[in-house]
Parts: C-alpha cells; sequence; structure tokens
C-alpha cells in the first residue's frame, strides 16, 4: 500500500482512530476503564447528548447553526417534569393536577421544542435572518419563556423534583437483571432515533435536500427545491430532537431547573465538527455524530476517572475541537 493511500485512510478514518488512541490511553493508565460497567455509564451518560448532537447536525449540515438548543432542552425538562411529580410531593408544581398519562407531558415537552423549531425555521427562510442570529434570539426569548414558567406559584423558582417512577425509569432503568450486560431504555431510545435520524438523511427526500443546501444553496433553488419549505421541516425536526433530549434528561437526572441543558449547543455543536459534520455545510453523517459524542463522552468520563484535572479536560477538549475545525477547512479548500 502505497503512502497516498495510507494518507487517504487515515484522513477517512481519522475520528475512530482518536476514538480508539484515547480509549488505549486511558486504558493503560487504568486498565479498569475497560470493563462493560463503565462502558455502559458512558453511554448512559451520553444518550441525550447524542439526541441533542444528532438535532443539531441537521442544522449545521444544511450551513446553519441552533443557539437555542440548550435551552429548548431546558425548557422541555422543566415542562415534562412540572407534570409528572408524585401526587403526594410536598412542593408539586401543579397541587391539585391528577395523574395524567406518561406519554401526555413526554409528548407535549416534544411538540413544544418542534414548535421553537419552526419558529427558528420561520424567522430563518421567510425572514432570511442569519441561523446565528435567529437562534441568538430565540435562545435568550425561550430562556425567558421557560423562566417565567419555573417562577409560577406555587414552585417560585425551587428546582422540581420528586417525580414519578414511571417517568424516572426511562432515564435510569434497565432491560435485564440490572448487572454489567443490562441496557439501559435510554441507550435504547437513543439508538432508535439514531436509527431513524440516519434514514431521514439517506433515505428520504428531506435528506437529499438538506445536503443539497448545505453543499449550494442557490444551486438547489434553481434545481427547484423549495428551499423555505424544507428549512421549516428541518429546524422543526431537530426542535423535536431537542425537546426529547430535555425529557429523556428530566428523566435521567430525577428532576429540572430552569438553567437545564445550558451550553448544551455548544457540546453539541462540537460533537457534530468533531464527528465530521463539515462547518462549510453539505456534509455530516450519523456514525460520525455519533462518534463525536463518545469521544467527549470519554474525555469527560475517562479523564476524570484516572484523576486529570477538570481544567487539563477543558484544554484537551479545546484542542481536539480546533483540530477538527482545521482539518475540516483543509479538507473544504482541497476540494475547491
Amino acid at each position: 500500500m502505497n503512502t497516498k493511500k495510507i494518507s487517504s485512510m487515515l484522513t477517512q478514518n481519522a475520528i475512530y482512530i482518536v476514538l480508539i488512541v484515547l480509549v488505549i490511553g486511558i486504558a493503560i493508565s487504568d486498565p479498569r476503564f475497560l470493563s462493560i460497567d463503565i462502558l455502559r455509564d458512558i453511554l448512559l451518560q451520553n444518550s441525550t447528548r447524542a439526541i441533542i448532537a444528532l438535532g443539531m447536525a441537521f442544522i449545521l449540515i444544511t450551513g446553519g447553526t441552533d443557539l437555542s438548543a440548550g435551552r429548548v432542552v431546558g425548557l422541555t425538562a422543566v415542562l415534562s417534569a412540572s407534570m409528572l411529580q408524585i401526587t403526594d410531593y410536598p412542593r408539586r408544581f401543579f397541587p391539585d393536577m391528577p395523574d395524567l398519562p406518561l406519554w401526555a407531558p413526554i409528548v407535549i415537552g416534544i411538540l413544544a421544542g418542534l414548535v421553537v423549531g419552526l419558529l427558528n425555521g420561520w424567522i430563518v427562510s421567510k425572514l432570511s435572518v442569519p441561523p446565528f442570529i435567529a437562534t441568538l434570539g430565540t435562545m435568550v426569548i425561550v430562556y425567558g419563556a421557560n423562566s417565567i414558567y419555573f417562577d409560577m406559584k406555587p414552585n417560585e423558582s425551587q428546582p422540581i423534583a420528586g417525580l414519578r417512577p414511571d417517568f424516572t425509569k426511562l432515564g435510569t432503568g434497565f432491560i435485564g437483571s440490572g448487572g454489567s450486560y443490562s441496557i439501559p431504555y435510554i441507550v435504547i431510545i437513543a439508538i432508535i432515533v439514531a436509527l431513524i435520524v440516519w434514514v431521514v438523511f439517506n433515505k428520504t427526500r428531506l435528506g437529499k435536500n438538506m445536503y443539497a443546501i448545505g453543499g449550494n444553496i442557490q444551486a438547489a433553488t434553481v434545481s427547484g427545491i423549495n428551499v423555505r419549505r424544507n428549512l421549516l421541516k428541518i429546524y422543526a425536526f431537530a426542535g423535536a430532537l431537542y425537546g426529547l433530549g430535555g425529557v429523556l434528561e428530566a428523566a435521567r437526572t430525577g428532576g429540572a431547573t430552569n438553567n437545564y441543558g445550558n451550553m448544551y449547543e455548544l457540546d453539541a455543536i462540537a460533537a457534530c465538527v468533531v464527528g465530521g459534520v463539515s462547518t462549510a455545510g453539505g456534509i455530516g453523517t450519523v456514525p460520525g455524530v455519533l462518534v463525536g459524542v463518545l469521544i467527549f463522552g470519554v474525555i469527560n468520563y475517562g479523564l476524570t476517572f484516572i484523576g486529570v484535572s477538570p481544567y487539563w479536560q477543558l484544554i484537551i477538549k479545546g484542542l481536539i475541537i480546533v483540530a477538527a475545525v482545521a482539518f475540516d477547512i483543509r479538507k473544504y479548500l482541497a476540494r475547491k
């Protein structure tokens, strides 16, 4: 195999090589890191982040960005948690509300995220506001609206707790006996979401149009693609995924506050970029996004596991993000 082929292979699989090197490096320091229990914990802690990152990938592939994602996560976490407290909890958000079917608050949370996504899509496509500015505005609006809701009497900005066991089971329960080989429900949900997103990306007209818009919006318009309609659908889909991520985050942690999801959008963008989603638009895959999430999951969990300072972890994460973007820009310039 010649040097050019080796270089091409390394370039195409760089993200997977980085993940393998990280795992090997941490395992050399502490072999216990390779246990099934550790892998399960990493997957459990990062399942909601994977769902949020998959939503972000929709936007980045179109050549946009979404700064409202984290605040949508907080909104939907608070909405769902406020309606799913046990009836005898002393500081119940809605003291007189009867027990609702489990699915109802979950659907409400997802729909709330979808509505915010539609708003983002409308501002971007109809008003021609750049995605960065449009979603910056909705980020502030959503946080304000969520804080008003969170401050309602009798709650008055107290952390929402005392969630129903059937709800928290979605975030902390397992299929199996609870041993090392039990699979968390939340991981299964994330896998199902990833499969659905893969189908949308690769097997639907919306997915093909999404890549076309991100690759060259003028060419997409000339070819007959209704860019405005497709952007509305794409932002709505992304918002629904943020909504689901927020609901599951409340279930996983057993509570919610209006500050849930803070900065999650930056983690999602970083995972997407590291996972090969081009900052220029038009390029990105579901496996790449998932590996990007896993890389940061391994960094956060693994380096803490071997006692590396959180400050060094931030430096390492920042270097990986910068390297990934620089690598992406080089590939983009090479294509040009």
